[in-house]
Formats: structure tokens, C-alpha cells, sequence
């Protein structure tokens, strides 16, 4: 076990798999499969092949998926990056910033569904994101509109008790943890207002390396998604296969006491999500496990062969 900068032990870390990486199996069967491989939760995406959001007796539905999580044991973030389950026609649309109020409205009422089904579910938080600055509109306008259509979103998660984790996504208006801090003060620090990081995110665009920005965040984790990633490159990629040196980041991590899951996000590959998703647990375990051997010695971990290397021993990826 890691212990944190004031000699505690910190809690293990808790890993999930995202459901968005595996929208080819049915809800129950990813479950059974998750629990199976041994996840500790799941990060649920709510889509139409997953407890659509917007289908019939979504409370009743929502219950029976509760009792199964239950009985496999199994943790669970409620995730709202569905590419269409809003617009057929555009991805992730319509967003909070859209310029048609009707639209934003829609976002919203998505974002109170997932917060009602969320506290149903016994979730750790719910996940959200900004959206892309609209054509034509100026970014003092998209941030005002932010906060406005966060308001209500934010009242419902603190009368549930769940908290709202939004996460800055490249591309998107809030795209850096510079832009949820603004956020942040813009609505006056509201309790419920948590942060989803994405580690590979942060390899991918922010100034300082993954383990310093977990750091930095740890006040606000509420949710923590995680992937491999090259600098540069918005592209989530299998363990091993891009530059993040794991075991110091986990450690980071474990270190900040954060005892939400920690859920491996490749939506790309959902196409061979099983297969994905029984490689991924056993590197984040060595990895883990070599944070704390390591790290926890004041030795720092060396690098391992890439996962399904027959010779890899518990340590984590790193690349130069």
C-alpha cells in the first residue's frame, strides 16, 4: 500500500472499465464480464444500447441494473459522453453551449436523467463535459452559458448527494484544468462541482506531466478516467502503446487518498472491447503494485516490457 505525503497509508486504487468501450455487448453481459476479469466498477455510459436515458420506465430499468451491480459487486460512475444519444446527426450534440436554448434545454434535462438514475444506482458521481465552442459564438458567451445550464444540473446533484464531475476535454470550450478552475470561481466554488481528469488528457495538452497535475487537481477528483496517450495527440490508446510512465502517475494518485474509480476509457475499441478490457487490468495492477513497492521505498520503477510480453514483470510502461 502507498502511503500519502503525511506517512498514512493511502486506500488502493479502485479500477472500471468504461461501457463505451464495450457498446458491443449487452449491458448485463458487460457487467458479468467486468466482474469476472475482476474490475472493482464499471464506468456506465447511459446510451441507447446502455440504460438508454430516454427510453420508457428508465426508474424501473434503473433499478434492475442497481440489483445487478449489487450482486456482482460491482462500483459505478454514471458517464454522459454518449456520441448520439441526443442528435442522430451530431456528435455529442447539443451541448450546453449550443445557441439555441431549446437545444441546451435538452442537454440538460439528459444531464438531471443522469443525475436521478445516478443516485438510484448509488453512484460515486456523475460525469459531464463542456462541448465545442459553436460557430459564431464568442467565448465569453459560451462560458455565460456554461454556467447558466450547470445551475440546475448542479442544485439536482446536491439535493441527490452525488456529485457533478466535469471534465475538461481537448477541443471542448473547458479543455484544461485552467478551464475548470474558471468554471469553478465563475459559479462561486459550488459544493457538488467536482472534476473528472482524464490522465491521458493531461499527457496529451497540459503544461505540467500526469503526476503533477493529479497533484494539483487532488482537492476536486470526483471522478478519474484513465488510458494511455503521446503528447500532442488527442488519440486514447491501450496501455503501452503511447508515452505515460504509469507507476508514478498511480502512485500520484493513490497518494491524494481518492476512492472513486479509476476507469480505463478506450471508446475506439469497443470493437474488440473484451479482449481490451481482460489486457488492461493486469497492467494497471502491476503497475499499481510496482507504485507502491518502488515508490513507496524511494526507488524509482523502471520501465516494463509492454503488456502480453511474456517477460513483464510488475512494473509500469514508460516511454520516453
Amino acid at each position: 500500500m502507498s502511503r500519502n505525503p503525511n506517512g498514512v497509508p493511502s486506500p488502493p486504487l479502485r479500477f472500471g472499465y468504461g461501457t463505451n468501450g464495450l457498446a458491443d455487448l449487452r449491458l448485463d453481459d458487460a457487467l458479468a464480464l467486468l466482474a469476472d476479469l475482476g474490475y472493482d466498477g464499471v464506468g456506465l455510459t447511459l446510451d441507447h444500447m446502455h440504460l438508454d436515458p430516454l427510453a420508457p420506465d428508465l426508474a424501473a430499468r434503473t433499478r434492475r441494473v442497481a440489483h445487478r451491480l449489487d450482486a456482482l459487486g460491482l462500483g459505478v460512475t454514471v458517464e454522459t459522453g454518449a456520441r448520439y444519444v441526443l442528435d442522430p446527426r451530431r456528435k455529442h450534440g447539443p451541448s450546453l453551449l449550443d445557441p439555441d436554448p431549446d437545444d441546451r434545454a435538452r442537454r440538460v434535462d439528459l444531464l438531471l436523467r443522469a443525475v436521478r438514475v445516478a443516485a438510484d444506482l448509488g453512484a460515486h458521481a456523475v460525469h459531464c463535459f463542456s462541448g465545442t465552442l459553436p460557430d459564431g459564438t464568442d467565448e465569453d458567451t459560451a462560458w455565460e452559458r456554461l454556467a447558466e445550464t450547470l445551475t440546475p444540473v448542479l442544485d439536482a446533484a446536491a439535493t441527490a448527494g452525488v456529485p457533478l464531475a466535469v471534465e475538461p476535454e481537448p477541443g471542448h470550450l473547458l479543455a484544461t484544468l485552467a478551464d475548470f478552475h474558471h468554471l469553478r470561481r465563475t459559479l462561486g466554488d459550488p459544493e457538488p462541482l467536482g472534476l473528472t481528469l482524464d490522465l491521458g488528457h493531461c499527457q496529451c495538452l497540459e503544461p505540467l506531466p500526469p503526476a503533477d497535475c493529479v497533484r494539483d487537481a487532488a482537492p476536486w477528483l470526483r471522478h478519474v478516467q484513465i488510458e494511455d496517450m503521446r503528447r500532442g495527440v488527442h488519440e486514447h490508446l491501450p496501455f503501452g502503446d503511447g508515452e505515460i510512465d504509469f507507476p508514478p502517475l498511480l502512485a500520484a494518485l493513490a497518494a491524494t487518498g481518492y476512492q472513486g474509480l479509476t476507469v480505463v476509457e478506450l471508446p475506439r475499441h469497443s470493437h474488440a472491447g473484451p479482449h481490451f478490457a481482460a489486457r488492461s487490468l493486469p497492467f494497471l495492477h502491476a503497475a499499481a503494485h510496482t507504485a507502491a513497492t518502488t515508490i513507496g521505498a524511494g526507488t524509482a520503477p523502471a520501465p516494463a516490457p509492454p503488456p502480453g510480453d511474456p517477460s513483464a514483470t510488475p512494473e509500469g510502461s514508460s516511454t520516453p
